[in-house]
């Protein structure tokens, strides 16, 4: 399972500064992407995910040039978030240098501009979803129905979609869930959020998980990354 480094980008910098030796008062805090980067590629980080703050907010990319400076640095695949509400966004997140790109959970209620987005991403296009029963029910879908996660996940699937990221804000992640979708969809799951030490890892390994996102945790050094790929592999 892969251990993968999240950056929150906002006015090209890091939303979260980068002080892995915080709590004993060492090294070099930095909010600079492109630097940060580099310290988790040269650990041996083989994909990382920028999310783009500003971006999430604005409905349209706002740090591509954050993300270009990280793609001039690392010679890693960049998966990209946030601000990729339709096909036009994602060109321009891959002419900055993103190989991947994860669209909003309006897509899964959007079928048309998802084909649209999956004509110009294919394999590299995840949906971004958050599974939680409360945010499913809250969620505004068309035509008032109320959808099953599980139903929602198996259209995205049959619509060509091979790769979710779940995100649960700070709750544990339903290691269940991640098992059936694996299972019966034959989907790529990667899990953000929620995770808060190594056996959360080990967790979600075991359930089948392609790949763990961690933001906070990996730049305060709560989990150091050596000790995360250990836990993962």
């Amino acid at each position: 399972m892969l251990v993968i480094p999240s950056l929150d980008l906002t006015a090209g910098r890091s939303r979260i500064v980068f002080w892995p030796a915080a709590a004993a008062g060492v090294g070099a805090p930095t909010d600079r992407p492109e630097l940060i980067a580099t310290r988790f590629v040269d650990q041996g980080a083989r994909v990382l995910h920028l999310v783009d703050f500003d971006g999430a907010q604005q409905g349209r990319p706002a740090n591509l040039d954050a993300v270009a400076r990280i793609a001039a640095r690392v010679a890693v695949p960049l998966q990209v978030a946030g601000g990729l509400d339709g096909p036009e966004q994602i060109r321009l997140a891959f002419a900055a240098g993103a190989t991947r790109v994860v669209v909003p959970m309006s897509m899964a209620d959007d079928h048309a501009t998802l084909r649209a987005c999956l004509a110009v991403a294919g394999d590299w296009l995840a949906v971004g979803l958050d599974p939680r029963p409360d945010r499913v029910a809250a969620f505004p879908w068309r035509g008032g129905r109320r959808p099953a996660f599980h139903e929602i996940a198996s259209e995205l699937a049959g619509l060509g979609v091979r790769r979710l990221v779940l995100t649960h804000g700070g709750a544990e992640p339903d290691v269940a869930l991640i098992g059936r979708l694996v299972r019966d969809l034959d989907l790529e799951v990667l899990v953000a959020g929620g995770v808060v030490d190594l056996a959360g890892i080990r967790r979600l390994r075991e359930a089948g998980a392609a790949g763990v996102v961690l933001g906070e945790a990996l730049l305060t050094g709560r989990i150091e990354y050596p000790a995360a790929m250990e836990a993962a592999a």
